[in-house]
């Protein structure tokens, strides 16, 4: 395996010379902003749960309102990558945390007050999506600009999330039991503050000349995103791959893996196996942060392999300590490709179109999960919750050999550690008088 060292280069394109170290003032506060925004963002389940269920709802309507909350982020944030292509990605996250820091702080002041609407519960979680829709695109430009090393900077921010991920249902708990559910809201309103604070400390480096192509109109630019990210194969080639994982493992045995194991072994099983799944990421990113292979994307799927024990031990009916080792299997394997791939978006796409890349990145990898997640109750009932589970394994090993099969991904090198050069893709034929991109300093169209 082969791969540059933190700081052994410079980022092509970039402004002045590279960090020479990871942790940098600026990195570390983007750093604590993702890690205290996955903190808050993996508390705000069981205050929603119990807050609901306390002022009579069930869990139909804990569903509604968090679904109120996706939509809107899959549905907004492909025009967020926009957005993020064409204005200031730092203050579009500042503003999108002010929003959320308002929206939970009303939402605290409902529950604590007693005045529980579910309609306005539903409009708080809308607006929420919609300012994580805005929110999300922006991290993807703004690791490479901290970062001469990207791969190490997302294997250190996957641990912090994982860890975050860990420890926040188990803090909203104990805030739910010591106060009460608006105490969560109210707690969940503050991590939204001092992620805003963290990034209104940042500095960010200048952007690189040619990071920001002219705007040809909000259309226009959302159709440049588009033809980029069909130009590249490796890009949609994994997206189209992961819907499948999504509609048939991943949807199926988010719903199916939780009746399972608490029918069968009950509910504090099922959480020591959540909690090995959060452990297992925490390693694999860990493993990220050390091993650089040259074939990021081939590397990854190999790891990915391992997400297959998590359905499979669950289906075979092991006992929880093989369901436990399963899960940490899995988590490792997740969290090692997911910085795989993180880095090779970042670092293959060209500043100018990044952050929508990212959005359709984002939008195709969550598109099918909800329908993975609505074809588990008729798939069980045909064939069983086992077997539906089984057959998630074996789908991972499929959709694994899919990846491993198509040459553009496999075969795709690493670029040096930071930002790519410009687009692979000519521009429009409508762009007019637009002035034309930088050269390239690498043409990767596979």
């Amino acid at each position: 395996m082969s791969g540059v060292g933190a700081g052994s280069s410079q980022r092509p394109g970039a402004a002045g010379p590279a960090v020479d170290a990871l942790w940098s003032r600026d990195f570390g506060l983007f750093f604590v902003a993702r890690a205290i925004a996955k903190l808050g963002d993996t508390m705000l389940p069981v205050a929603l749960a119990a807050g609901l269920l306390l002022h009579g709802y069930g869990a139909g309507a804990v569903g509604l309102a968090m679904a109120a909350t996706a939509a809107c982020f899959a549905s907004l944030v492909v025009f967020g990558g926009v957005f993020a292509d064409r204005f200031s990605t730092r203050l579009l996250m500042i503003g999108a945390d002010a929003v959320r820091l308002v929206t939970q702080s009303l939402a605290a002041v409902f529950f604590l007050t007693g005045h529980v609407v579910l309609w306005e519960i539903c409009v708080i979680g809308a607006v929420n999506g919609a300012a994580a829709a805005v929110f999300q695109p922006g991290v993807a430009s703004t690791v490479p600009r901290l970062a001469a090393d990207v791969q190490k900077a997302n294997g250190a921010i996957r641990v912090a999330e994982s860890g975050a991920q860990l420890a926040g249902p188990a803090v909203a708990g104990v805030l739910v039991g010591l106060a009460a559910p608006a105490a969560v809201f109210a707690a969940h309103a503050g991590t939204y503050a001092l992620s805003a604070l963290c990034l209104l400390l940042l500095r960010l480096p200048p952007a690189a000349p040619g990071s920001h192509a002219p705007s040809l109109g909000f259309k226009r630019d959302l159709a440049v995103g588009w033809r980029e990210f069909r130009a590249r194969t490796w890009l949609w080639g994994v997206i189209a791959i992961w819907c499948v994982l999504m509609i048939t493992v991943t949807g199926p045995a988010t719903p199916l893996v939780a009746v399972t194991v608490v029918e069968q072994h009950g509910s504090g099983a099922y959480g020591l196996v959540n909690s090995a799944l959060g452990a297992g990421t925490v390693i694999g990113g860990v493993i990220a942060l050390r091993l650089r292979p040259r074939r990021m994307l081939r590397a990854g799927a190999f790891a990915l392999i391992g997400f297959a024990a998590f359905p499979a031990s669950v289906g075979a009916q092991l006992g929880v300590g093989l369901m436990v080792a399963g899960a940490v299997v899995a988590g490792a394997g997740t969290s090692f490709w997911a910085v795989m791939w993180a880095t090779s978006v970042q670092t293959q796409v060209p500043p100018d179109v990044l952050n929508r890349i990212h959005a359709y990145d984002v939008a195709g990898s969550l598109a099918m999960l909800p329908v993975g997640q609505a074809l588990a109750g008729p798939a069980a009932a045909a064939f069983g919750a086992e077997r539906v589970l089984l057959m998630g394994g074996v789908m991972v090993l499929v959709v694994c050999g899919a990846l491993l099969s198509v040459g553009a991904i496999r075969g795709l090198v690493r670029v040096g550690g930071g930002l790519a050069g410009g687009s692979p893709v000519p521009s429009l034929p409508e762009t007019g008088g637009a002035a034309p991109r930088p050269p390239l300093l690498k043409r990767r169209r596979g």
